[in-house]
């Protein structure tokens, strides 16, 4: 069963039998994050500027345990081709209706990410790991772009961390004046105003 399967029956569930957990509704039981992401992104130029977003989430053990157990079909705790293609059409590409998760806005314009490329997954030490290619074409100039990257769940049914080691690097980036920071959007809230998703905020332009 996939991860949509297993929220649609606990919505359900919690629906069916008017479950109220210490006085809490279940919409808001169902906000609360369930799975949980440590995220790395590495930021691609090419020739002309910004060419996209890799990037990797590393999920929980839990979430990984059950993808596993769905779609690791001869148990082997390594996925294969084809294995990989089924969890990308049932357990990943519903997240392009959220955006894939990924808000960019680029000199304060939104950046709608409508596809991915370059989709894999692994499972290592019993954690399921994604990597896909966020397209986002920026050409430098002389004076800076800014581009802000949020990975974010509006309904917060999953929460994404950037990883305390690594957790952003650059490619290519030889011939651009570049600064990045890791920060929280202030400009963004979810879960009732309560939470700032984390954020990479890029500065870049043609070196001087």
């Amino acid at each position: 069963m996939n991860r949509t399967a297993h929220r649609k029956r606990l919505l359900l569930i919690l629906t069916a039998t008017g479950i109220s957990l210490f006085g809490i509704r279940y919409e808001n039981v169902l906000s609360h994050p369930h799975v949980f992401i440590v995220q790395r992104i590495e930021i691609v130029f090419d020739d002309k500027g910004l060419a996209g977003f890799r990037i990797e989430w590393t999920f929980d053990e839990m979430f990984s345990s059950m993808i596993a157990g769905d779609y690791d079909k001869n148990q082997n705790k390594y996925l294969e081709p084809d294995e990989i293609a089924v969890i990308k059409e049932n357990a990943f590409s519903y997240v392009s209706n959220y955006n894939y998760f990924t808000f960019v806005r680029i000199d304060g314009k939104p950046f709608q990410v409508k596809y991915v490329k370059d989709f894999s997954a692994k499972i290592v030490d019993n954690k399921l790991t994604y990597e896909f290619l966020v397209p986002c074409h920026v050409a430098a100039i002389s004076s800076f772009k800014h581009v802000i990257i949020a990975t974010y769940d509006p309904s917060y049914y999953t929460a994404i961390f950037f990883a305390k080691k690594h957790p952003a690097a650059l490619a290519n980036a030889d011939i651009f004046e570049v600064k990045s920071a890791i920060k929280e959007d202030k400009a963004t809230s979810i879960y009732y105003d309560m939470v700032h998703p984390w954020a990479l905020f890029l500065d870049f332009r043609k070196k001087q």
